[in-house]
């Protein structure tokens, strides 16, 4: 069986609700999912544990190698430690893309994320998936949404207003994360050339899903 048909990729920005998306899509279909932006935001929780500067490429790769991560159903663990809620705060998605600036870094965990593949099938997300992860994946999709909406569905995620300075100050910190992932020199995010375009700025999140899978069902 050729498994790179068993493979979905979703890349695209902070907060696209592209987790969502894959997460529900690898249940209708009975796949595996991997977060690959969880084990990058745990590198760099992580790191800041072991008080290791997330520019310090020795270090935080070391650190990523021997990284004590954990998925039990919904919940992401570090060294057995629950820290799903931990990992998604603004700070440490702002590491995470720090630390996935760093080549020793990607590579210690490159070859974490392609174990996750087995003939069960898989629905991966992330910034890279499509592109380095898994590069003949059967399904590739760049998934995004305008800024100010996601900054909305990420204020409304956590409990804030959609404005005043809290809320501005959610939407700063998605410019400056999608300002310096795009800007990466290794493995920038951009939208490949044989990767489908699905802005969900005006779609629901059952409406993004099955636009997924009406995908996938004519390969």
């Amino acid at each position: 069986m050729d498994l790179n048909r068993k493979i979905i990729a979703i890349d695209g920005p902070s907060a696209s609700g592209k987790g969502t998306v894959a997460s529900r899509v690898a249940a209708a279909l009975g796949f595996d999912y991997l977060d690959s932006g969880a084990l990058y935001r745990l590198t760099a929780l992580y790191a800041r544990q072991h008080n290791a500067d997330w520019s310090d490429e020795a270090a935080v790769a070391a650190l990523a190698e021997q990284l004590p991560a954990g998925f039990d159903g919904g919940r992401i663990l570090l060294g057995g430690q629950d820290v799903t809620e931990a990992i998604r705060t603004e700070a440490i998605g702002m590491g995470a893309s720090a630390v996935a600036q760093l080549p020793k870094v990607r590579e210690a965990l490159l070859q974490r994320q392609r174990a996750f593949l087995t003939e069960k099938g898989l629905v991966g997300d992330g910034r890279d998936i499509g592109s380095v992860i898994f590069p003949d994946a059967a399904l590739k999709i760049f998934l995004t949404a305008s800024a100010r909406i996601r900054a909305e569905r990420r204020a409304k995620q956590i409990g804030v207003p959609t404005q005043g300075v809290a809320f501005e100050r959610i939407l700063a910190d998605i410019e400056a994360r999608d300002e310096a992932d795009s800007r990466r020199a290794v493995a920038p995010l951009k939208q490949q050339p044989d990767a489908l375009l699905l802005d969900t700025t005006h779609l629901t999140i059952e409406e993004s899903v099955k636009k997924v899978l009406d995908w996938y069902a004519k390969i």
